[in-house]
């Protein structure tokens, strides 16, 4: 679903990515994981287009992400950040219709839509009426949730999406997010620093440092078979999310 074929990223004498090669399978999810700076969320927004690649190519079902077809496979893509990224001008349901109204979808459409993904996420309607100032954290990554599955997007790009929640929330989010992922069967490409979260959330993960592939596969392929010293350093950061429970 996802080809990124020998891609390199620099700014200016700064590399982020150096010659990564990976291949994101469809309708599972894949967690990416590192410390900062290694590479993660560059990978995310060369997907939607945000960032160029210095050398290589990256492919989106079989399709060059390049500026000129960036737009159309934006449409394609479901785009989640930290808190969201909620316009704060627009109430939580403007911010969730938004890409529909643009694209001349009916307000029946819309409206039906609208109240199919409240009841996904656990958001009660009435928190739609408030804006993102007016919302807690962990009900503005809900209304970003919404937001990004509203077009029925072929794969879900989530940046950190639950890094700036306090435990609990998080907790709770990484129970509904799972539930999700497993009732949508989409394609998911996930960052995320929290191993323990990984584990608990994706089938396949990928450890980068320094702009390179350190090590990808399943859970359990880390646990049993972790590939040098920086891995196992790294994996003892959530070695409860390795070797007992995620969270």
């Amino acid at each position: 679903m996802l080809e990124f074929d020998h891609v390199s990223v620099s700014f200016g004498d700064d590399v982020a990515l150096d010659d990564v090669t990976l291949s994101i399978p469809p309708e599972k999810t894949t967690a990416l994981i590192g410390p900062s700076g290694s590479g993660k969320s560059t990978l995310i927004r060369l997907v939607v287009g945000l960032v160029r690649p210095s050398a290589g190519e990256v492919r989106f079902d079989g399709t060059p992400v390049v500026p000129a077809s960036a737009p159309a496979l934006r449409r394609r893509l479901g785009y989640v950040i930290q808190e969201g990224g909620l316009f704060p001008h627009l109430t939580a349901r403007e911010n969730v219709t938004l890409a529909a109204r643009v694209t001349g979808r009916p307000p029946a459409w819309i409206s039906a839509k609208v109240n199919e993904l409240a009841h996904l996420v656990h958001l009660p309607e009435a928190f739609l009426a408030r804006y993102p100032l007016e919302l807690s954290g962990g009900q503005r990554q809900r209304v970003g949730l919404m937001r990004a599955l509203m077009l029925d997007p072929a794969v879900l790009l989530l940046d950190e999406p639950l890094g700036a929640l306090d435990p609990l929330i998080r907790h709770d989010l990484q129970d509904e997010l799972a539930e999700l992922f497993a009732r949508l069967a989409k394609t998911v490409l996930m960052v995320t620093h929290d191993v323990a979260e990984a584990a608990f959330l994706a089938d396949y993960m990928v450890l980068l440092h320094e702009g390179r592939v350190v090590q990808q596969g399943t859970v359990a392929e880390f646990r049993d078979a972790p590939a040098g010293g920086f891995t196992r350093r790294f994996l003892e950061t959530g070695r409860r999310g390795l070797f007992g429970d995620a969270r």
